[in-house]
């Protein structure tokens, strides 16, 4: 008995070690930032070409990358380029262009000579890698800033002055991801909860960095009551000169355009749309983007409402507004959202939030749907009836509206 349970404990703590087993190779991301020609040139660095058979890059739209230079064999397939890496140390070399239009003068990532905001998505573009069995790449970013830059922040671990720790669990490649920030910041720091958030933004350009912490630091005990995640850092990057004029999340991260009020005549935050959906990460199946767009909408709103930060009285306008923009709404899906859908999205929202409310005896509400529905990968219609009505317990009267069928 006793030799059949050391041997089962032997199996298990083998079973435990398993990932030890792995063999870490590293992959070193190394980033020259070229403000001259609005360029990044990026070597990316295998400590052992042999653990990686290929690696097959979707290059995107033509001339956003050029220059490659390989150890081993680059193919260029039409939009796609296949590097076969030699054995022992190697590496492949490109340059990335990081000045990207959204208008006519007007950028959505930009380099000028004294500072530069783009996406990590943008350095290493998107992959598929086939890779040894029992291999795992362990991957850094490393920046080589211009002279006279000060600093650079992404939302990623940092592991050295300008160095990244890269670790998406949710994907084979580790590639950078999120807005990055790099050249003479200004930045304010808080730790909220469990997360490390920093507003960082060129200087002279405007952000109101103390401002925008001050808003997340009063909104983040009803954020994470709400949306239970701990996310390890938050980014949230701002700039002003030709610059558009908009708000994006990303991994991690945000982008604020530095004029953009943190809330507005109307009531609606740039910032905290964008902080929701970071926390939440819903994905809306085709033709419900409605769906996600109304419940950001929603719980911008109501996480400022919640705070305290919005009285009743201003609530009730914000309501009335609502209920003017989407009077002629007659349908809900399609292929974008209208504003005026996404409008009386979020007045279906409330009815259901208050109809949950009302048959639970206030002891479920809306939040606990969109709880339900941050599980899943991508999110329909079906699936968000299913979860409410399970919530509920019963059928919902608030989804008959005929704007649904």
């Amino acid at each position: 008995m006793r030799s059949r349970l050391s041997v089962l404990v032997a199996v298990l703590g083998l079973m435990a070690g398993a990932p030890a087993w792995a063999k870490k190779v590293d992959l070193d991301y190394q980033v020259r930032l070229l403000p001259a020609t609005g360029q990044a040139e990026v070597r990316l660095t295998l400590a052992d070409g042999s653990a990686v058979r290929s690696l097959d890059f979707d290059l995107g739209k033509a001339g956003a990358y050029s220059g490659f230079q390989a150890d081993g064999h680059w193919q260029l397939r039409g939009q796609r380029g296949v590097w076969q890496p030699a054995p022992g140390k190697t590496s492949l070399s490109y340059r990335v262009q990081l000045n990207q239009l959204h208008g006519p003068g007007v950028y959505n990532t930009r380099m000028t000579a004294h500072w530069a905001l783009f996406m990590g998505d943008q350095l290493v573009p998107p992959g598929r890698l086939d890779q040894q069995d029992g291999t795992e790449l362990v991957a850094r970013l490393a920046f080589d800033l211009p002279e006279g830059w000060k600093s650079v922040e992404t939302a990623w671990p940092r592991i050295g002055k300008d160095k990244f720790r890269i670790d998406n669990v949710s994907r084979l490649f580790d590639r950078p991801t999120g807005w990055m920030l790099a050249g003479n910041l200004g930045s304010r720091r808080a730790r909220l909860g469990e997360t490390d958030v920093t507003v960082a933004a060129p200087v002279g350009e405007g952000m109101r960095r103390m401002d925008n912490l001050t808003l997340l630091t009063y909104i983040w005990p009803q954020l994470q009551a709400t949306f239970p995640r701990n996310p390890p850092k938050l980014l949230v990057v701002g700039a002003r000169d030709h610059m558009w004029r908009g708000a994006m999340a990303a991994h991690g991260s945000l982008y604020l355009h530095s004029g953009q009020a943190m809330v507005s005549e109307s009531g609606s935050s740039p910032l905290l749309r964008e902080v929701v959906q970071l926390f939440t990460q819903l994905r809306g199946r085709e033709g419900n983007d409605w769906l996600i767009e109304s419940l950001t909408d929603y719980y911008a709103t109501e996480l400022l409402r919640r705070s305290g930060g919005m009285s009743d009285d201003r609530y009730q306008a914000w309501q009335a507004r609502l209920s003017k923009q989407g009077a002629s709404v007659k349908h809900l899906k399609g292929h974008q959202a209208t504003p005026a859908q996404v409008a009386r999205g979020v007045m279906l929202l409330q009815a259901l939030d208050k109809e949950i409310r009302i048959h639970t005896q206030a002891r479920q509400s809306l939040d606990d749907v969109a709880r339900g529905l941050m599980r899943l990968p991508s999110v329909s219609l079906e699936d968000f009836v299913q979860i409410s009505e399970n919530v509920l317990g019963r059928r919902s009267e608030a989804l008959q509206s005929k704007v649904l069928h």
